[in-house]
């Protein structure tokens, strides 16, 4: 299977990164082209991919597409590989923002089958999380095969193209967040005397442990906060004290503000 990826910015970087770290493809497996020689050159020569000459040569030497464009440039795009997308032969996946599966089909026709992606830049490091959704049109082993990519580089859920929104506050931004939270736990460890370095591993492989935690339990976070909190002690004096500065509120409020902006693009 060739894999082509139309556009080369940060995300399909990390795409391309986790998929040749966790073994799924190999290099001569990922076509690549973008809007500027310098950089698919760049990347071509640095991950071993190949570097095509245009957007119709990717899709012609390619059974899935992914288009990985901003949206500004994703119709003129899509309008120049139309007829090569072959309803027959290709899969299109999209990772671009905002750009429904209904418009996709508009563009690129009705009878393509289509996944719409949204993953987040953990995908490098296979630990990214992806939310899916196809269209009518893929199905079966094709429908597998795309949606495969995306869990071998971490997880995937399939969501109404609605939820895609709030999907990209709680995954595609936070990212951000946490690594916020993780460098605010790292000052406070230098307040009290720890080097930068030393708290940042400390908080960093503390936030890593605890999301696993998580992940692996049957309890909710808060029945896990509860078997860290002993009656009286430091843990819920601290608790205590960030609810009391409002965390919940801010963050809450942080991910409304981040799903408003999303809605409005």
């Amino acid at each position: 299977m060739k894999i082509g990826f139309i556009g080369v910015g940060g995300m399909a970087q990390a795409i391309i990164t986790g998929l040749l770290k966790q073994n799924k493809l190999v290099p001569s497996e990922i076509l690549i082209h973008s809007a500027h020689a310098s950089t698919y050159e760049q990347v071509a020569k640095k991950t071993g991919v190949t570097a095509k000459n245009s957007n119709s040569e990717v899709v012609k030497d390619s059974d899935v597409v992914v288009l990985a464009v901003t949206p500004n440039v994703a119709t003129p795009v899509i309008q120049e590989i139309r007829d090569q997308l072959d309803p027959k032969k290709k899969t299109l996946i999209s990772i671009v923002a905002g750009l429904t599966l209904e418009r996709l089909a508009e563009l690129a026709g009705y009878d393509l089958p289509t996944l719409r992606t949204l993953p987040n830049l953990n995908v490098a490091i296979g630990a990214g999380m992806t939310a899916v959704h196809a269209n009518e049109n893929l199905t079966g082993k094709a429908k597998e095969e795309a949606i495969g990519l995306f869990d071998a580089v971490g997880s995937t859920v399939t969501l109404p193209e609605a939820d895609f929104a709030t999907f990209s506050a709680l995954a595609g931004s936070s990212p951000a967040y946490v690594y916020f939270f993780i460098d605010s736990l790292s000052r406070a460890g230098v307040k009290h005397g720890l080097t930068k370095k030393a708290a940042t591993k400390i908080a960093a492989q503390a936030v890593m442990g605890s999301a696993e935690m998580v992940l692996n339990s049957d309890e909710n976070p808060f029945g896990l906060i509860d078997q860290v909190s002993s009656p009286g002690g430091s843990t819920v004096a601290g608790l205590l004290a960030m609810e009391e500065a409002g965390f919940m509120t801010s963050v809450i409020k942080g991910i409304d503000t981040t799903i408003e902006r999303n809605n409005a693009e």
